[in-house]
């Protein structure tokens, strides 16, 4: 069972926890922690995307980001430690919308951070009761894909700008080889 703090207005925890089912029937806000798994390729950067299964309470059978930490190596296999996961920012996600007849409330301070070890999707382990399957896309193509159509992706834009935002800035000062590795594969 998932456990969320619950926040304040302001986003801080109030030191009272929900579970995720109670926290998205009553819209009741909390924080989560959303993980772009990131690499260059070819001069361009691609995002990891998991598709999620079919029986998710949200989303079900679209692309989306990685979950949070412990979930990572829950839904994909991956053992990231803290200093392998960059903090790129926060922001809100706010929306009720219907999934399987049921209404899905979601009210959320998202905390992004980039994962950018080489990962080799073949060696991942899916949880399928969680992620379909996973694939690379192109960063700025599936941002621009999600701005015109949400048929296949979930992914907020708010993650997108958050992580775009922080790249941009790295690219200028320089920093961007700390946080890539140049990859292929």
């Amino acid at each position: 069972m998932e456990i969320f703090d619950i926040i304040d207005k302001e986003g801080n925890p109030t030191g009272r926890t929900v579970t995720r089912e109670k926290a998205h029937a009553e819209g009741i806000p909390h924080r989560t922690a959303h993980i772009w798994i990131i690499r260059q390729k070819d001069n361009r950067i691609q995002v990891l995307l998991q598709k999620r299964s079919q029986n998710k309470d949200s989303f079900p059978g679209k692309f989306d980001t990685s979950s949070a930490g412990r979930e990572l190596h829950e839904e994909l296999g991956i053992q990231a430690t803290p200093v392998q996961l960059q903090f790129a920012g926060t922001f809100p996600i706010s929306f009720a919308k219907e999934f399987h007849g049921k209404l899905f409330r979601d009210e959320e301070l998202a905390f992004v951070y980039i994962y950018s070890q080489p990962v080799n999707i073949n060696d991942l382990v899916l949880q399928k009761e969680e992620v379909e399957s996973v694939e690379w896309f192109d960063l700025e193509d599936t941002y621009e894909e999600c701005q015109k159509c949400r048929d296949k992706f979930c992914v907020p834009s708010g993650g997108f700008e958050v992580v775009q935002r922080l790249l941009r800035s790295m690219q200028t000062s320089g920093q961007m080889r700390c946080i890539l590795h140049m990859t292929n594969g």
